[in-house]
């Protein structure tokens, strides 16, 4: 069923490597022009733009941006009981991992009266941006916030999509998940107009009175369309990532068991048709235990279709390695959002990986695991920036200041270096500033 790329005794470079593998992508630069019109406009008119372009995309026109409290309040009373137990053991685990990685301040003594310290502080204010579309993402609303709280970040907005179905109002399961995690400014507004409407900010539309106050910084998945207003905000507000199609990688060996595997890349291609799901095996009886359980299982999934059709893109299939050694040299070019280990040794295999957004040991650690209640954080880099990025986290929302104080003695000790430097850079006046503050102006 799935594509293959057979590797085995070859020795590719990383570049042939990056080159053969399987992988979807968007084009942003394709949308851009669709997008730019609608973030200037925005930018121009405020809400009501925003709400127009609602109407256009969404098909309702919500009576207001701002959602009301009662609203909030009633989406959380009115929560199955069982979803809100299992969000509430999300929210716990996703606050205890997310706990330990707030940064302390730390002060250096360079010298004698001279310190360096760099202080953290968290974004004044952050968009968080929780997608419709294909599913429900109470889940998304978790992996946002709780960061973004441990970091200290004191002004919050969650923007998403109106729905038809609730009277213009997000899903009343986000409504809820804010409620649970005391958010309480919720705006209906989704796409590439909430993008900019977090950008640029303005008054509600009925009530001017109501600021639509703009973010510092934007954080959150979505669309193509949303990730090419994250580009074309980004000289205004700080973003977290273009994010691109989910992805799994899923490195195995004889061990691993084919229906595990088999439904692990379902439930990834179950997010997208541009979904991607990539086998790494050093097994060919394991590919060929995939490719029935992938038949087998499809016939009982869901989304049949949505499936299908990611399984069979360009972006899914098999690769065959020799041994395990070159499978990590496959998954490390790869630089999977989600990768899997599900080899002999899983931990020190794992150990050994280089480039991944979040990496899932074993064969009961299920990427779906860490979507939810693992306590890690789902939403990661794609489309290979794992390489050189890292997924949402505490240190999303800080920023590294650095704090410089030095006595006059210790300015005096150092002062014919900066001036030496200042002049090999045929920058005087850098010098000039130092000197005068010992010398008279001759």
């Amino acid at each position: 069923m799935l594509a293959r790329t057979d590797l085995r005794g070859r020795t590719p470079t990383t570049a042939e490597l990056r080159g053969a593998l399987p992988r979807g992508g968007v084009d942003v630069d394709a949308v851009l022009h669709h997008v730019r019109p609608v973030v200037d406009d925005i930018r121009d008119r405020g809400a009501v733009a925003a709400l127009d372009y609602s109407e256009k995309f969404d098909g309702v026109r919500p009576a207001r941006v701002r959602v009301p409290q009662a609203e909030i309040d009633r989406a959380l009373a009115e929560l199955d009981p069982a979803v809100r137990a299992a969000l509430e053991v999300a929210i716990a685990r996703t606050r205890l991992v997310h706990a330990d990685q707030r940064r302390t301040d730390t002060v250096t003594e360079v010298v004698p009266g001279g310190t360096v310290t760099e202080r953290w502080v968290p974004v004044d204010r952050v968009g968080l941006y929780v997608p419709g579309g294909n599913a429900v993402y109470p889940s998304s609303v978790v992996m946002n916030v709780v960061p973004a709280q441990a970091a200290g970040v004191e002004s919050l907005v969650i923007a998403s999509p109106p729905q038809k179905n609730f009277d213009g109002l997000p899903h009343p399961t986000v409504l809820a998940a804010a409620a649970l995690l005391g958010v309480d400014e919720v705006w209906a507004v989704g796409g590439a107009q909430a993008v900019a409407l977090l950008s640029y900010g303005g008054t509600d539309v009925d009530d001017a009175a109501t600021e639509l106050a703009p973010v510092d910084m934007i954080t959150g998945p979505g669309n193509i369309y949303v990730t090419a207003a994250k580009r074309l905000c980004r000289a205004v507000v700080g973003i977290d990532a273009e994010a691109g199609p989910t992805e799994i990688a899923i490195l195995a060996d004889h061990t691993a068991d084919a229906v595990h595997v088999a439904a692990d890349m379902i439930s990834q291609a179950e997010h997208d048709v541009m979904a991607a799901s990539v086998l790494v095996t050093t097994s060919t009886e394991l590919a060929d235990a995939v490719d029935a359980a992938l038949a087998a299982q499809l016939g009982i999934t869901k989304h049949r279709e949505r499936v299908q059709t990611a399984l069979s893109g360009s972006q899914s299939g098999i690769v065959l390695v020799d041994d395990v050694k070159q499978g990590l040299q496959v998954v490390n070019a790869y630089a999977a959002e989600h990768l899997e280990i599900q080899t002999e040794n899983a931990s020190e295999v794992a150990a050994q990986v280089r480039a991944a957004g979040a990496i899932f040991v074993g064969p009961w650690a299920p990427v779906s695991l860490g979507d939810y209640c693992a306590g890690s954080n789902h939403v990661l880099p794609t489309a290979g920036c794992a390489r050189h990025q890292s997924g949402l986290s505490v240190q999303t929302f800080l920023r590294g200041i650095h704090v410089v104080d030095y006595s006059r003695e210790a300015l005096r000790d150092v002062a014919g270096h900066v001036i030496t430097l200042a002049n090999a850079e045929d920058l005087p006046a850098h010098g000039e500033a130092v000197r005068l503050r010992f010398e008279a102006l001759q």
